[in-house]
C-alpha cells in the first residue's frame, strides 16, 4: 500500500483504504478504481493523499474497471429494463386514477367499490420497483385530475413509508389504502369550492377542512378496513403540537396511519402541478417537510422519507435550477437533499451553492 498525492493520481489505480471527508463521512470505499470524475471529486472535497494498492492498475476494459463503468452494452440492457418497469408501473398507475376518477361518483350514493380499487392497487404495488418518489411525475393534462393522482401517489408513498418503518407487513397495504382514501370526503364538496383557483372565502375554506369529517362518515360504513384508514382521513391535517384540525390533536393522539399520510399528502400537493399553483421542486419540499417536523409534523416519518428517497443519489441526473443537468457523485449524510453534482466535469456543492437546488430528478 503506497500514499499517492491527489493531484499525481491517474484514473484507474485502485484505492486501498476508506477515503473520509475532513467531516468524517465515507466518500470512496476500500477497492474502487477511480474514474476521470471521482479524481474531481477528490480534489474539491481537498483531499490530500489516497492510500493506493501497490504494484495494481487497471486500465479502462479490465474487469475491475468495469466495476465502476460498466460498457455501453451493459448500460443499454439496464435501461431497456428500467423502460420496462417503468412502462409497467405507468400502466398500472393510470389504471388505478381511472379506477378512482370513475369510482368516485358511487361514492356519494355511499357504494365505495373498495375490493375493486384495493384490487387495482395490489396490481400497481407489484410494479412498485418503477416508483421514485422524487423523480416520477405523472401525466396529467387535465388538473381536474389533481385529487385523483394525488390520492394514488399518497397510497403509493405511504406503502412505501409502511415499509420504510418496519410496520408489520400485514398493514401495508392498509396502510396504502388509508393513503389512497384519505381525501374521499372532498366528493362532498361542490365543485365551485373544490376547483376553485383563486384563494378560498372563510366560509368556503371552512367547508373545505370538513373533508375530514366527511370522509370518516363515508368510510365507517365501508368493509374490509381497519380503523386507521379510517382515522387518517379524519386525522391527516392534525398537527403534532396540536395546531391542525378538525379537533386540535396533539401528536400522542394521533394514528399512526395519521401521521404518515399527513407527510404523504403535503409532499405532494406541492409536488404537483395544479391549476392554481405550480409544481415545486421535490428537493425544496423534502426541505420544507425538515422544517415542518420540528412541531408539526412527525420527525421519525420525515427523516425516514427523506433517508430512503435520497439514497438513489450516486450516478443518478438531475437538472438544476439554473437548467443545468449533471451527475449526483457525493451527498452528505447530514444534508442528503444538498448532494454535489458533476455538470460536465466542473463540480457544483449544493451545500455551498444554496441559491441552487435540483428542479428535477431525470
Amino acid at each position: 500500500m503506497i500514499s499517492v498525492p491527489v493531484n499525481e493520481l491517474q484514473a484507474g489505480r485502485k484505492i486501498a483504504a476508506d477515503v473520509h471527508t475532513d467531516r468524517g463521512n465515507l466518500l470512496f470505499q476500500k477497492g474502487r478504481v477511480l474514474l476521470p470524475r471521482d479524481l474531481e471529486v477528490l480534489r474539491a472535497f481537498l483531499i490530500d493523499h489516497v492510500e493506493l494498492q501497490e504494484g495494481q492498475a487497471s486500465e479502462p476494459g479490465t474487469p475491475e474497471s468495469a466495476e465502476n463503468a460498466p460498457n455501453s452494452e451493459s448500460r443499454a440492457i439496464e435501461s431497456m429494463r428500467k423502460t420496462f418497469k417503468e412502462r409497467s408501473f405507468a400502466q398500472e398507475y393510470e389504471q388505478m386514477v381511472a379506477l378512482i376518477k370513475n369510482g368516485f361518483p358511487s361514492v356519494l350514493a355511499m357504494e365505495i367499490p373498495i375490493f375493486q380499487w384495493r384490487a387495482q392497487l395490489e396490481k400497481t404495488i407489484e410494479q412498485i420497483q418503477g416508483y421514485r418518489i422524487l423523480g416520477f411525475t405523472p401525466k396529467m393534462p387535465d388538473k381536474h385530475d389533481y385529487v385523483y393522482h394525488h390520492a394514488v401517489l399518497c397510497a403509493l408513498t405511504s406503502y412505501m413509508l409502511a415499509r420504510w418503518m418496519n410496520i408489520p407487513q400485514k398493514n401495508w397495504i392498509q396502510v396504502a389504502l388509508a393513503g389512497l382514501l384519505h381525501d374521499i370526503g372532498k366528493v362532498r364538496i361542490s365543485p365551485e369550492i373544490l376547483h376553485k383557483p383563486e384563494p378560498l372565502a372563510p366560509d368556503e375554506k371552512a367547508e373545505m377542512n370538513n373533508h375530514t369529517t366527511y370522509g370518516y362518515q363515508i368510510l365507517k360504513n365501508a368493509t374490509a378496513l381497519q380503523e386507521g384508514v379510517l382515522l387518517a382521513a379524519l386525522q391527516h391535517h392534525e398537527r403534532i403540537d396540536g395546531s391542525g384540525y378538525p379537533f386540535k390533536l396533539t401528536g400522542e393522539k394521533q394514528h399512526v396511519y395519521s401521521k404518515i399520510v399527513a407527510v404523504a399528502d403535503i409532499f405532494h400537493a406541492m409536488t404537483l402541478d395544479r391549476r392554481y399553483q405550480g409544481a415545486t421542486s421535490p428537493y425544496l419540499v423534502l426541505e420544507q417537510l425538515e422544517q415542518d417536523s420540528f412541531g408539526k409534523l412527525d420527525p421519525a416519518i420525515v427523516r425516514t422519507l427523506i433517508q430512503h428517497t435520497t439514497q438513489l443519489s450516486l450516478g443518478t441526473r438531475v437538472k438544476l435550477s439554473n437548467r443545468k443537468v449533471g451527475e449526483i457523485v457525493y451527498a452528505d449524510a447530514h444534508q442528503p437533499t444538498r448532494p454535489i453534482v458533476s455538470i460536465n466535469g466542473e463540480i457544483v456543492n449544493l451545500i455551498q451553492e444554496r441559491r441552487l437546488f435540483i428542479l428535477e430528478v431525470l
